[in-house]
């Protein structure tokens, strides 16, 4: 088999049993790979509504992309599939690194992990050799304890991915590492891992992954080099990483700050990928597997009461969360409460979202000390937010208790309407830092996300028409370059639907989506050509932006029978009912008219029921997905 190794590898941790099924030839062409192909093995084990994320019965599923492992730029990505903790539905967390391509070269397309073991386990994979091992001597460890651990045992070359202290206790925001700085840390896959008592996967391979037409591929991969090369979003990511964008976003009042009351601060700079350079803190730019770009940081404090300190990014998301969010405008505060997260395995967009909520909570005299264990929460504080995020991780005391179960629960407990400054929507996510009342795109792509309101499922980067690429791309999809503005609501629902597609095959071949959807050298057209060049699978540019709308619609089915409706696509209260604080939309707020009529235009184009936001039984044949409208039809779940 060309492109991908054509084997899906089995462990069951309950019985000890590992067992290798052949990839399906027709899934190659339906689902092309890694999210697509998991989403199918998801609704294939678990679309019973009755297993739960805690279920033995829950499966997680590792794949990176179908061409991740070749020479194809920035194409290291892993997909992470499974049932939420955090929500409770669908769940797709996606990582780069070097562990997809490990496991490509080890001879797998994809790892399904079912059951659960009865004492803490590892998974060791070279090649053929496939074992679940006692990890009594990993449990309780640090993620870079962990890592050191596994290439001891296993030589330097073991690419290793697992979880820290707050996976094995269950903390539904816990993230998943793949290597010490790169994690799928969204939606509490790491909860469904410490459930499972699987602490990490190692693996080693020595296969290499074998091309249909290496000269063609090879000259489709230079053409996308070229474009990555000049293009105006690749050059900023490779100088300043992802937060380089910060002072952008921050003089457009749009950089959420003190649990969104705020979205601007006059001496924002530290907080920026530009401090990280011009203050030294950046000692180096890391690439994933195959990555020409080098978006990733590693930074290290070499002077002061923190000196020796160090972490990778930190990225626009962490520098949002885990400093403008709870008032830390101090780079080494942020690089310090970043690593405390990544060294325990917690999600930083996830802890800064629930820290600032219990800040503000103890502000209003909602928390008291006894529950937040004597901590005196303010707005700027930083020690108080290493303790709390401690805490937090490892479920100490009353505060970290109540805020490990993250938001969706920690505002029912709470009661007092805390939920109205609670930045999640109705599926339980926290949301990450973007300022959806004044980005209406993201808006409507947040709260249709079937994972949470979130920009990881569906990246809308060139609604703000910050590059001549992205202004061309809006005036491909609306007919006029005018809308390439985030302050309209019209044509949104064509800007959603394409970037869903878009993301979805980007994560499926296994590319980094900043390269598809944040800078423009990928795109469906050579992404197409270069899977056609990799599998000998011909597909045009609209074929293959259709399997995008398929895995879509199937993600989106899953959802249905965990019981999402209409209602489940929404906003967080405070930014449907209270209006952006200053700037230029001062007052501007997600409206629940905006976004119905927003959301009646992405449903009709979808082809699914306006009223519950189900597909109707035609809509999932046409896309091919008949069996799964039969399963839909028993419970009921069919629009008439």
């Amino acid at each position: 088999m060309y492109g991908h190794q054509g084997k899906i590898l089995h462990v069951d941790l309950t019985e000890g049993r590992v067992w290798i099924e052949d990839l399906p030839e027709e899934w190659r062409k339906l689902y092309v790979g890694s999210r697509g192909i998991n989403a199918k093995l998801l609704w294939n084990y678990c679309k019973d509504p009755e297993i739960t994320w805690d279920d033995p019965r829950n499966v997680i599923i590792f794949a990176p992309g179908a061409v991740t492992g070749t020479t194809a730029p920035c194409s290291g990505r892993t997909s992470v599939t499974t049932i939420g903790a955090v929500t409770g539905f669908y769940l797709k967390s996606n990582s780069g690194g070097h562990w997809g391509a490990e496991l490509k070269f080890a001879g797998y397309d994809h790892l399904v992990v079912h059951g659960q073991a009865e004492k803490p386990s590892y998974i060791l994979i070279e090649d053929d050799h496939v074992e679940i091992r006692d990890a009594k001597d990993l449990w309780g460890k640090d993620i870079h304890e962990t890592d050191r651990l596994l290439k001891k045992w296993h030589g330097e070359e073991c690419r290793g991915l697992y979880i820290g202290p707050a996976g094995e206790k269950l903390v539904k925001p816990a993230s998943i590492h793949i290597s010490l700085y790169h994690a799928a840390a969204r939606g509490g896959g790491a909860a469904v891992m410490g459930r499972k008592k699987l602490k990490a996967v190692a693996v080693k391979g020595t296969r290499p992954v074998k091309i249909k037409d290496p000269k063609k591929f090879a000259e489709i991969a230079k053409e996308m080099r070229e474009l990555l090369k000049v293009d105006s979003g690749a050059i900023s990511l490779h100088d300043y990483g992802t937060s380089g964008s910060i002072p952008a976003v921050n003089e457009l009042h749009a950089f959420p700050g003190r649990n969104w009351q705020i979205g601007h601060s006059d001496n924002v700079h530290p907080i920026t990928g530009q401090a990280l350079v011009e203050k030294g803190y950046l000692k180096r730019r890391v690439a994933c597997f195959g990555c020409t770009i080098g978006c990733h940081r590693f930074c290290r404090i070499d002077e002061g009461p923190f000196k020796g300190k160090y972490s990778g990014g930190p990225e626009y998301e962490t520098f949002g969360a885990l400093g403008h969010g709870p008032g830390v405008i101090d780079t080494e505060a942020v690089i310090v409460a970043n690593e405390i997260c990544n060294r325990l395995g917690l999600d930083t967009i996830s802890a800064g979202t629930i820290s600032q909520w219990a800040i503000e909570s103890y502000v209003r005299g909602v928390l008291t000390k006894d529950d937040t264990d004597g901590l005196e929460l303010d707005w700027g504080k930083k020690e108080e937010l290493f303790k709390m995020i401690e805490a937090m991780a490892t479920r100490k005391g009353n505060l970290g208790e109540l805020l490990a179960e993250g938001l969706k629960v920690a505002t029912k407990k709470v009661g007092k309407e805390s939920y109205k400054w609670a930045i999640m929507n109705s599926k339980g996510l926290e949301q990450s830092n973007v300022e959806t009342r004044s980005a209406k795109a993201y808006a409507l792509a947040f709260a249709v996300n079937p994972r949470g309101n979130d920009h990881l499922m569906t990246e809308t980067f060139a609604e703000f028409g910050a590059s001549p690429e992205a202004v061309e791309l809006i005036e491909k999809l609306t007919g006029d370059k005018k809308w390439a503005s985030p302050h309209h609501t019209e044509y949104r629902a064509e800007i959603v639907r394409w970037h869903e597609d878009c993301y979805e095959i980007s994560e499926a071949l296994g590319f980094c989506v900043f390269t598809s959807t944040a800078a423009y050298g990928v795109n469906p057209n050579n992404m197409a050509r270069l899977y056609a060049a990799a599998t000998g699978i011909e597909m045009t540019e609209e074929e293959l932006m259709f399997t995008g709308r398929r895995v879509v619609t199937l993600e989106k089915a899953f959802n249905v029978t965990r019981g999402a409706t209409r209602d489940h696509d929404d906003l967080p209260w405070r930014l449907m009912n209270e209006g952006a604080a200053s700037g230029p939309l001062k007052g501007a707020m997600n409206s629940r008219d905006e976004l119905d009529h927003m959301l009646d235009r992405y449903y009709a184009l979808h082809e699914w029921d306006l009223k519950t936001s189900w597909p109707y039984r035609a809509t999932y044949e046409k896309l091919g997905l008949k069996d799964v409208a039969d399963f839909l039809e028993q419970l009921d779940k069919l629009p008439p």
